[in-house]
């Protein structure tokens, strides 16, 4: 597949790139359940899930070639299209037979489903058991390894404990967190921190989907003025104590304590003449343009 919208020519796609941008050492000979996981952490730890092009005069593409130059090549993060459609093709190379699938995300505001099939995952069968893996929802919301596709049993992981329900034509995904513990006093009250410990998060049916599916909802989420990505520039990373986030110009970071039942967030707002070092520093990343922060009112939490 070629970006027709370009005049780039890329070098063949090949997973020693991809593996050395995810600091991936081990064994992967066997499509086993074990190597999965340490790829899905992998990568969740080493490439962010961020909308920044949007905020910075760029456009996400929805095409494999496109998607492996920015995210391996050009060290970037992506949001879930990029990065879920770039770990199918992973999982393919390696034997896994994945089913990509489609997902409505949750609004906390509406209390409902939102109205596209915005989210992108992956349907991953091992010895006759099912799995989903998804490695770019971001801040306290990302697994951390696949979730076994099983009816109400508490899979707990370091963010919080993650369980799938089986609703007949749907299944839903919902998370247990832990009680925010907030170090900032001026960050006391701020609309980012999540306070509902029990949230739903996503919907899906298992129809298979091909990437041309998401080719118009790509589009539509760049340009809607309603929806999150054009309301808040985000960008988020996996740690091996939590996660950190930019959103807008409010930097977090955020140290998981499941022994102590608590998240502890430490907040700042980051000036205008920082934002780069911030980037480049706590993300690796390194934009093309000048980034504008947005963060407008919107039910988006950590």
């Amino acid at each position: 597949m070629n970006d027709t919208s370009s005049a780039h020519v890329y070098d063949k796609m090949n997973l020693e790139e991809y593996f050395q941008r995810i600091g991936f050492c081990g064994p992967r000979d066997k499509a086993d359940l074990a190597t999965l996981k340490l790829i899905h952490k992998h990568h969740i730890m080493s490439i962010p899930f961020e909308n920044l092009n949007i905020h910075c005069n760029e456009r996400n593409i929805m095409d494999l070639e496109v998607i492996f130059d920015k995210v391996v090549r050009r060290n970037r993060g992506g949001w879930c299209l990029e990065n879920n459609f770039l770990f199918s093709w992973v999982l393919r190379e390696l034997g896994y037979g994945p089913t990509m699938l489609s997902s409505r995300v949750f609004s906390g505001s509406a209390g409902d489903f939102g109205p596209y099939d915005s989210h992108l995952i992956n349907r991953v069968d091992i010895e006759g058991v099912a799995y989903i893996a998804d490695v770019s929802f971001g801040v306290s919301s990302q697994i951390w390894e696949p979730l076994e596709l099983v009816h109400g049993k508490d899979q707990p992981q370091a963010a919080a404990v993650f369980r799938l329900l089986d609703k007949g034509e749907v299944w839903i995904l919902e998370k247990t967190s832990r009680k925010p513990v907030i170090l900032n006093p001026e960050f006391a009250s701020n609309s980012l921190v999540n306070r509902k410990l029990t949230k739903t998060l996503y919907c899906f049916k298992m129809t298979p989907r091909a990437h041309e599916y998401f080719l118009d909802v790509n589009d539509a989420l760049q340009k809607d003025p309603s929806a999150l990505f054009t309301n808040k520039s985000i960008c988020s990373l996996q740690t091996p104590s939590g996660f950190r986030a930019l959103i807008g110009h409010t930097y977090t970071e955020v140290a998981f304590k499941p022994e102590d039942g608590v998240d502890v967030f430490d907040m700042r707002d980051v000036p205008e003449d920082e934002i780069e070092q911030v980037l480049r520093e706590k993300f690796n990343v390194r934009l093309p343009n000048k980034l504008q922060p947005v963060n407008n009112t919107y039910s988006y939490t950590l």
